[in-house]
């Protein structure tokens, strides 16, 4: 909660789309800039659709295909490789396109556009807007974005702030990335701009609330939707993880090269280590600016799922067994 700051009255969306049978597509972990974990969006996504009555098939890399909820259906493939997989696109109305790459992705709109799939609703980044000032060959998030503004089938982009459970799948970004280690062996963080820092968070299932509205309504066709969280501080982070396991934590700040060392023992790379530092300081600097910029967008996450956002207290909570 963001106090003295007033919050809109929530809103619903109201045109809703016939239930259909939806194609997610999920991916292995990605440590690079802007990657959003997949298979943890992709449960809880799978999970609305079928309590909203649609059918659910999933796309899914080898060793991911476990622990999908009853009632999914799923194909082993990887949206990277399309034209492997083209019966999974077969019958689908509507495709969440999560993981795909500039390098296949026309191939892959290709294969929906040819199975009749009506839209395509992509897990994008906070990247496309820098990526604009760069010339095309090097674009990664645009490219994926471009391709399906220009497939000829309904689109939507969902460009998340980092996701609070990206720490479970070992994705994007580093920041708290070893704090399950550390926490259970030590009952310590020790982390670069501990006390200024601030990052950007949404909960996942308030993540999937939104992919899901944009699969079944009709509100957000040819919409960038960005679905940002609150800047949270590191220490605040820390604090939620002690109250949800019942135990102090030491909160070390370190210096920012220790940090990047420590993330690179980890198999991060320099990219996604240079935004997170970025990212962390920048907030922290600009927290009043920043935080009114992810008040002021529109449509707001609250206003798209109809009830307030999900709190880093709530998901602490609710995953306090990966740190105890």
């Amino acid at each position: 909660m963001l106090e003295g700051l007033a919050v809109d009255a929530i809103t619903r969306v109201t045109n809703v789309s016939h239930a259909g049978r939806r194609l997610l597509t999920a991916v292995d972990a990605r440590k690079d800039a802007g990657s959003s974990p997949t298979r943890i969006v992709g449960h809880r996504l799978a999970r609305h659709l079928l309590d909203a009555g649609d059918q659910v098939r999933v796309l899914a890399e080898p060793g991911l295909p476990a622990g999908w909820p009853d009632g999914v259906e799923v194909v082993e493939g990887s949206i990277t490789r399309p034209l492997e997989c083209a019966e999974a696109f077969e019958g689908v109305d509507g495709v969440f396109l999560a993981g795909a790459v500039p390098a296949t992705v026309r191939d892959a709109l290709e294969v929906a556009r040819g199975a009749g799939v009506r839209r395509i609703v992509v897990l994008s980044s906070h990247g496309p807007e820098y990526e604009e000032a760069y010339p095309p060959e090097t674009w990664f998030w645009l490219a994926i974005e471009r391709a399906v503004e220009s497939s000829g089938m309904e689109w939507t982009h969902i460009r998340p702030s980092a996701v609070m459970g990206a720490v479970i799948e070992g994705t994007y970004p580093a920041t708290g990335s070893d704090w399950p280690d550390t926490i259970k062996g030590e009952r310590a963080v020790r982390e670069a701009f501990l006390d200024t820092g601030h990052y950007p968070f949404i909960h996942e299932d308030d993540l999937a609330a939104v992919a899901a509205a944009a699969l079944r309504a009709d509100d957000h066709v040819g919409a960038v939707v960005e679905a940002v969280g609150p800047p949270i501080s590191t220490r605040s982070r820390v604090a939620s993880i002690a109250r949800a396991i019942g135990c102090d934590i030491a909160a070390v700040e370190v210096p920012p090269d220790h940090s990047r060392e420590s993330w690179r023992r980890r198999g991060w790379p320099d990219s996604g280590i240079d935004v997170t530092l970025y990212a962390l300081q920048e907030y922290g600097e600009r927290l009043a600016e920043l935080t009114r910029w992810t008040l002021d967008q529109r449509p707001a996450v609250r206003e798209i799922i109809g009830r307030p956002l999900r709190g880093f207290d709530e998901w602490a909570a609710e995953n306090a067994h990966l740190f105890r």
